[in-house]
Parts: C-alpha cells; sequence; structure tokens
C-alpha cells in the first residue's frame, strides 16, 4: 500500500498548477522529450477528467532553441538568449499541442513578463484570461516571454513564475516536477547522513537554510528557488509538493494523496487578492526606511504607516506605485501602495499631518501607505 501524506490538500484541489523544469523537458538538454511530454499530457487529462482544474508551467524554451542552434553551452548574452527562446518556443508549444490533442484536450500558449504582473490593470486581464480558458477546458501552457524579457523585468527562474500564476488563479496546489526526488535536510550528494524531509509548513526559515544552489547547466532554478516558490504560493493559500517529474503518474498519485516528493503546506488563511497582487511584485520602484516605533506598529499592530516614522525614502515612485517598507537595519517588513510620490514623500520624512498642506501647498491622505493597501512580508 502506498505511503500517503497526513494532509489531504493535494486530494482536495480542484484547481491545480504544473510546473516542470528544462531538465526533464529537454532530457538534460538533448532535446525536447517527446514521451516524457506525453506523459505528463496523459496525467493532465486524468486530472481534467476527474474534474479538476490544471495550468502547466513549462520551461524549455531556451534549452530547446540551444539544441536546435547548435549550442552546448548557455549564452550569457541576452539577445543570444532570446532568440533561442524565440526559436525554442516554437517547438515547445507544437509539441504540447500534439500532445494534449493526443488526449482530448485544446492548449493555449501564454506568455508572460513580471511587468504583465506588476501593472494592476494587466494582471486582472492575465487572471480574467487564464481563468476563462479554464472554464473552456483548455489547458494553458505557460512559459516567460524570454524573446522580449530583460534582466529588469525577468521572474528569474520558472519556479518563481509557478508561483506567481499558482496565486493569480488562487489555485489550491502547486506541483513542481524536477530532476531531484524532493528537499533533502543537506545536499544528499555532498552528506551521506541527510535526510529525507516528507512534508513541512511553507515558509519555515529553516526550509531555505537545507536548500542550495542551482541544480544543473540547463535551468536557472535550484532547491532554493523551489522553496521561496512554496514560500510565495503559500500567501495565497495554496500548498507546494516538489516531486521527480519521471515518477510513474506522479500527478495522479498525488492527487490520490500519495506521498511522492515533499509536501510543503501552505496556512489555511487566504490573502485578498489585492493584497497578494502587491506581495507579487518581484521589483518595485522604490522603498521607504522607517524608524523602529513605525516598523512595529506596521508589523504588528497592524497600523497604516505615517510619514512622522519615515526616515529616509529611496527610488524614484509615483503615487499608486507599489513600494516596500523597510526598517533601519534594511530588512523589507511590508509594501504598499503609496498615497505620495517620491519628491513629496521625501518631504514629508519626520513631519506630522498638521504640516502636509504647508509643504505641499495641498492637504491629502494623512498616511503614506493606508493599512487596506498594506501587506506584511516578515
Amino acid at each position: 500500500m502506498n505511503q500517503k501524506f497526513s494532509s489531504t490538500v493535494l486530494r482536495d484541489a480542484r484547481r491545480v498548477v504544473v510546473k516542470v523544469g528544462s531538465s526533464l523537458v529537454t532530457n538534460d538538454g538533448r532535446g525536447l522529450d517527446e514521451q516524457a511530454i506525453g506523459e505528463w499530457c496523459r496525467q493532465l487529462a486524468h486530472l481534467i477528467r476527474d474534474g479538476r482544474e490544471v495550468i502547466m508551467v513549462s520551461s524549455g524554451a531556451i534549452a530547446e532553441g540551444m539544441k536546435r542552434l547548435g549550442w552546448t553551452t548557455r549564452p550569457k548574452a541576452v539577445q543570444e538568449l532570446q532568440a533561442a527562446a524565440a526559436v525554442g518556443q516554437m517547438g515547445l508549444a507544437q509539441m504540447y499541442e500534439t500532445k494534449l490533442r493526443a488526449n482530448g484536450l485544446g492548449s493555449a500558449q501564454v506568455l508572460l513578463t513580471h511587468a504583465d504582473l506588476a501593472d494592476r490593470e494587466r494582471y486582472l486581464n492575465a487572471r480574467s484570461t487564464l481563468l476563462t480558458l479554464l472554464k473552456l477546458g483548455v489547458v494553458p501552457v505557460i512559459n516567460e516571454n524570454d524573446t522580449v524579457v530583460n534582466d529588469e523585468i525577468k521572474f528569474g527562474d520558472n519556479d518563481t513564475l509557478g508561483a506567481l500564476v499558482a496565486n493569480l488563479v488562487e489555485a489550491d496546489a502547486l506541483v513542481i516536477l524536477t530532476d531531484q526526488k524532493g528537499l533533502f535536510t543537506a545536499d544528499p550528494r555532498k552528506d551521506p547522513s541527510a535526510a529525507f524531509v516528507t512534508e513541512a509548513m511553507a515558509g519555515d526559515a529553516k526550509l531555505e537554510l537545507m536548500a542550495g544552489g542551482a541544480g544543473s547547466s540547463i535551468g536557472r532554478g535550484g532547491m532554493l528557488t523551489k522553496i521561496l516558490a512554496a514560500k510565495r504560493a503559500a500567501g495565497s493559500g495554496a500548498s507546494t509538493v516538489i516531486a521527480w517529474g519521471r515518477e510513474p503518474d506522479a500527478l495522479i498519485r498525488l492527487t490520490l494523496g500519495d506521498a511522492i516528493g515533499t509536501l510543503l503546506t501552505a496556512p489555511t488563511q487566504k490573502n485578498q487578492a489585492r493584497k497578494q497582487w502587491m506581495a507579487d511584485h518581484l521589483q518595485m520602484r522604490g522603498a521607504v526606511v522607517v524608524d523602529a516605533g513605525a516598523a512595529a506598529k506596521v508589523r504588528d499592530e497592524g497600523k497604516s504607516l505615517l510619514p512622522i516614522g519615515m526616515v529616509q525614502v529611496e527610488g524614484d515612485f509615483s503615487r499608486g506605485d507599489v513600494i516596500a517598507v523597510r526598517d533601519e537595519s534594511g530588512q523589507e517588513i511590508a509594501r504598499g501602495l503609496a498615497n505620495y510620490a517620491s519628491a513629496e514623500a521625501r518631504l514629508l520624512c519626520r513631519k506630522p499631518s498638521t504640516e502636509f498642506e504647508r509643504l505641499l501647498g495641498y492637504a491629502a491622505e494623512p498616511e503614506m501607505l493606508h493599512r487596506d493597501n498594506l501587506v506584511l512580508t516578515r
């Protein structure tokens, strides 16, 4: 009898995001693994027939493009990476379309950049599109738009993208299929005493200490990016499982509760959609540094941030931008929608609201960030 997870979150999950890494999709860089992709698509079809909604986040465009271009080493130049992505994306989309169609499913290619999720209107448009595709019974196949993206707006890896998509559609679970069995307490290749972690709580700081760097020369992610992705997905209530992608019927067995890989359980409480959108910003235009008193009120008492508690303003931002709130040690404690642009905020540092009209020429909100537009990150 197969061992079961103690939690039923995967058995109960109705909306699932599945992320597959480059080394699996491209058979360690040798080209798209037709058999493996066909197997995952067969399992996706089984989940959908079981009444679940499924989104696939697939790496592999750059790796496939490298193979088609005859490159054996991942290039460093941005324009060469973008060219490889453009070449490889054709084959990747075609492969998923063929294999999903063979299982009676339609597919849709969705390419995203961080800018699509950082802008509130584009975020809502992306969400509406994905939910409509799911309602139509079509499987969205998502990848980062590496053809046009640059380092300033890059997600960084598709583990992060998978977590952001899980948050975007308020998924119940994120399944990260990788070339590792799951999480160990240390690197088993270096430490023979390393123990396997079957279940833990997503966001536990000890998990980050267990994880190391990138796992292969093909992909950009490693176990640490998966741990951080699970932490991010937990913000919207999605639990994450990290499992070996070549485990027979892994997706089907996971939804039956079989203990395959490492399950990182999310807290039960879900963030409000707007607060989750703010929490998901990977790059922000600026930040405000606050004193210990203001940090305590924001972090521990759930209060709004008042300018009198601000000691420094960083960056160049406009009213309505998402900015970070940092304590004096440099740690981010929150982020939210700025009520004042950076130039105005610098004038208001350490000032009470009674002086705002004299300093700015008009009277506006007394808060720099209102608690309704603020989300804690630490």
